[in-house]
């Protein structure tokens, strides 16, 4: 059988219990992502890592860590990152240097801002972020917002690199979100479905550019709960043409694609009608992602008992076994891919690097 995990899932609390354990060895469970709730203090998040690995050393441990509002741990040493706004604001400002000062000394900024980030959870076990934000600053998307560099593609795209360099320096990958961009609808995704009505060219040209320009560099995108009726009838995370002819045919991306939750509001009715956890699953796998990701919004997930968590993997193995969606080998390397290849420091040790102090004082 063709070896692919592409589940990631989510725990209820700070330690790993006998039904977290039996969940993570599943062969088609191949991470899981992490939320506050899932943090006390550093010590507590370093043994749950160990733990975490202790049953199954190829398990990619995740996390939203952006910076701004989206920074799942900020205590005990953690620095607090500024929203990626802040440095689209850098940019624009112009000292002593001259013309151009500002966008070369916010690139700095981001680079140690992408390092720091990067290092602080290498220290404590974690392995990927689901960081940098892509979409563009049209001042319409509240869930959005000050996530977003700028509303410029190309400033967007030279401050995510750069952030990017520093999350490489670290040993993270990266993941660039939300494909082809949620910037520009005002409705959020995770409680409703977010129509953008532009046409294929102008998203093109806007939002999905950075997408493109950095092909090269990207190590995962993660595509959006958003319709964009003018190229298809099911949101970018469900649709073939979006993924396979567009992201990976056009815009020539060969990294690994993530779904985003699929217990939001906008993966749960594909079509016009609305499906479970299972259905969303097989579509996402079936338009081209190579894992999909369930956590956090389930009230039964939420209180421990993982109900939904324990319907998606036998579904998932059902669908399987009845042909339903087929295992891709070429998608858990790309899962294999993001793991840290390099060795991760100990955080005192880190303290004291000079790399780190230097990039420290450089965050704005």
């Amino acid at each position: 059988m063709t070896q692919h995990a592409p589940l990631i899932i989510d725990i209820a609390g700070l330690t790993l219990t006998a039904i977290d354990r039996q969940r993570l060895k599943h062969p088609l469970v191949g991470g899981l992502i992490l939320f506050a709730r899932n943090w006390q203090d550093r010590a507590q998040l370093t043994r749950l890592c160990r733990a975490i690995k202790k049953v199954r050393r190829d398990l990619l441990i995740c996390v939203d860590q952006e910076g701004g509002r989206v920074q799942r741990f900020k205590t005990d040493g953690f620095t607090h990152l500024p929203p990626m706004r802040a440095l689209g604001e850098m940019w624009l400002r112009d000292g002593k240097g001259g013309v151009g000062s500002g966008a070369l000394q916010a690139t700095n900024a981001a680079t140690a801002c992408g390092f720091v980030l990067g290092a602080e959870l290498r220290a404590c076990g974690v392995d990927f972020s689901f960081t940098p934000v892509l979409d563009l600053d049209f001042g319409e998307s509240r869930v959005i917002g000050d996530r977003a560099f700028a509303s410029d593609p190309r400033v967007v795209s030279l401050l995510a690199k750069s952030l990017m360099q520093g999350l490489l320096q670290s040993g993270l990958a990266n993941c660039g979100k939300h494909f082809p961009g949620h910037g520009y609808v005002t409705a959020d995704s995770h409680t409703d479905m977010p129509v953008d009505k532009r046409s294929l060219k102008a998203i093109l040209q806007q939002d999905a550019a950075p997408y493109g320009w950095l092909n090269t560099t990207l190590s995962s995108v993660m595509p959006a709960h958003v319709i964009y009726p003018k190229v298809d009838t099911r949101p970018a995370c469900f649709s073939a043409k979006w993924l396979n002819d567009i992201l990976r045919g056009q815009l020539r991306f060969g990294g690994a694609i993530f779904s985003d939750d699929l217990a939001m509001a906008g993966a749960r009715v594909l079509d016009g009608q609305p499906v479970s956890f299972t259905e969303a699953a097989v579509a996402a796998l079936n338009a081209g992602c190579d894992m999909v990701l369930l956590c956090n919004q389930s009230p039964a997930q939420s209180e421990g008992e993982g109900h939904a968590l324990d319907a998606l993997i036998d579904g998932l193995t059902e669908a399987q076994l009845k042909g339903g969606w087929q295992p891709q080998e070429a998608s858990d390397a790309r899962r294999r891919a993001l793991l840290p290849q390099s060795p991760a420091p100990e955080w005192d040790a880190l303290m004291v690097r000079p790399d780190y102090i230097h990039a420290l004082s450089l965050i704005p």
